[in-house]
């Protein structure tokens, strides 16, 4: 039985530069919202020609670095997000070649069998799909860097070409993604670090808490997209399991979906659910052909 929902990160080229924050005990205190400066008006006396306001810092928390004590569950133990998680932003580290002109470029295949070997267990024989119906893609993405990258997923051959339209809307639009890569084994047996931000689709595992409904991810019939900015919560489980800060939708920050925003009109275009209109619980992250 796959233990927990796979949204931990790989680690790998995704630590900040500055040293680790504090762990945070889970009634740690929010921090006040940031806010824009004044404008500096003292040059000019003119607020239209006062200086560009500095873009935010990147943040400091070391992904991965804090393994979480496990609930009952099975799951990490919720915790406050880091400050420097409030607003989150880490640079992209490239794992496949970005597009050298910075413009969108795409590509659709088979799994070949190097590809299947760098899934691992995400994809056995006896999964629902076989992977002769699943298509390797790969689709320009704009980091929170604001440069542009290239990332990669494993979705349903019938659904790629939809799949691509969505991404190159979204880069298009300067819709910022942290990290496009294939889950492997080594995300299913990771422990919790409940900091993970990775977007991904193809899984064969169940529906989150469940032992027997298998999950639209493991027929490439779904994508969590920024998981991260946009959590899961059910009742008092929230994954990843730092990211409670995010359950507060109407402190938009970037990456954010919200009806109406540029990724859940993107998907409702091509036939696609957002996990965000769900009744029993918030899927933020989530998007589906199947509706669930």
């Amino acid at each position: 039985m796959v233990r927990r929902l796979v949204l931990v990160l790989l680690t790998v080229g995704l630590t900040a530069c500055a040293s680790p924050e504090p762990a945070e005990s889970p009634a740690a205190p929010a921090p006040s919202r940031p806010t824009s400066p004044s404008p500096d008006t003292s040059a000019t006396g003119d607020p239209s020609r006062a200086p560009t306001p500095a873009g935010p810092s990147y943040s400091t928390w070391v992904l991965g670095s804090q393994v979480l004590p496990l609930r009952a569950d099975g799951y990490g133990e919720v915790r406050a997000t880091p400050p420097s998680l409030r607003v989150r932003r880490y640079r992209t580290v490239d794992l496949l070649p970005p597009p050298l002109d910075g413009a969108f470029r795409s590509s659709t295949g088979p799994v070949t069998d190097a590809l299947r070997a760098r899934m691992g267990e995400t994809w056995q024989p006896g999964c629902p799909v076989p992977l002769a119906d699943l298509r390797y893609v790969t689709v320009g993405f704009r980091g929170f860097d604001g440069a542009a990258h290239t990332g990669e997923l494993v979705v349903a051959a019938g659904e790629a070409t939809d799949v691509v339209s969505v991404f190159r809307a979204l880069f298009r639009a300067g819709y910022p993604i942290e990290e496009m890569r294939l889950p492997t084994t080594a995300d299913l047996v990771a422990p919790p670090t409940g900091d993970g931000n990775n977007t991904a689709a193809m899984v064969c595992r169940p529906t989150t808490g469940s032992t027997t409904t298998l999950s639209a991810h493991a027929y490439g019939l779904a994508i969590d997209l920024n998981p991260f900015v946009n959590p899961y919560e059910r009742g008092d489980l929230v994954l990843p399991e730092r990211a409670s800060s995010y359950l507060d939708r109407s402190w938009r920050r970037p990456g954010m979906h919200a009806d109406g925003s540029v990724a859940v009109r993107e998907f409702a275009r091509i036939g696609w659910s957002w996990g965000g209109d769900f009744q029993s619980l918030k899927d933020y992250h989530h998007f589906t052909a199947t509706g669930r």
